[in-house]
């Protein structure tokens, strides 16, 4: 594979990411979301902040990103696509979206991103964790906690499903700790009891 597909993918997949989804349709409202809520740009302030078809349209969208990153542009640049091509668009596409170049390298958190790089590359993996968060939503109402529960259950999620590829393991490894990390303030919120449920009428830094 030529180095310069690689090089494409990356820069395309960043490039994809980085559209600031929820920015654009809190300007669109005449709202700048980086200073209402929790500040952040992605889903979850936006349900909050912006209202429920608002933020339903930034999830899918996001969610869309990640997906045609890992789908579309391997086959854009190379005329193909592989494994290795794959992972580098999942990495640079949810990177894009957590430091986007427009925003002064400020972005979301990448879970909405995330799920539709998963939903595309590990389907059944990504159901698996789909249900974790989903499940730990239901009983917390803390979205932030169902986040890490399912960027901690993903890569054994990856490990034991098909295609069971060593590869995707590491990637899948790899964004849930990029996702932990983007959750370090809300995991001190939730050690100190000061993390806002889902419902409660106050913005969680989530999305």
């Amino acid at each position: 594979m030529p180095p310069l597909a690689y090089i494409l993918t990356a820069l395309g997949s960043y490039l994809l990411g980085s559209i600031p989804t929820g920015f654009l349709v809190g300007r669109a409202k005449g709202i700048d979301i980086r200073v209402v809520g929790s500040g952040n740009i992605g889903a979850t302030n936006a349900f909050r902040i912006l209202g429920r078809r608002a933020g339903i349209f930034v999830l899918l969208v996001d969610a869309l990103k990640g997906a045609a990153a890992v789908l579309l542009l391997p086959r854009l640049t190379a005329g193909q696509t592989t494994v290795p091509l794959e992972i580098i668009a999942a990495l640079c596409v949810v990177l894009g979206h957590n430091f986007t170049c427009w925003l002064r390298f400020r972005g979301g958190k990448g879970i909405s991103t995330s799920a539709g790089v998963l939903g595309a590359l590990v389907p059944l993996g990504f159901l698996i964790t789909l249900a974790a968060f989903l499940t730990t939503l239901a009983v917390s109402r803390y979205v932030s906690l169902a986040s890490v529960v399912g960027a901690v259950v993903l890569p054994f999620a990856v490990a034991f499903t098909p295609p069971g590829d060593l590869r995707l393991v590491i990637l899948t490894g790899l964004m849930a700790l990029l996702a932990i990390g983007r959750h370090r303030t809300n995991l001190q919120r939730l050690w100190a009891g000061t993390e806002r449920r889902l419902g409660s009428g106050k913005p969680e830094a989530g999305g």
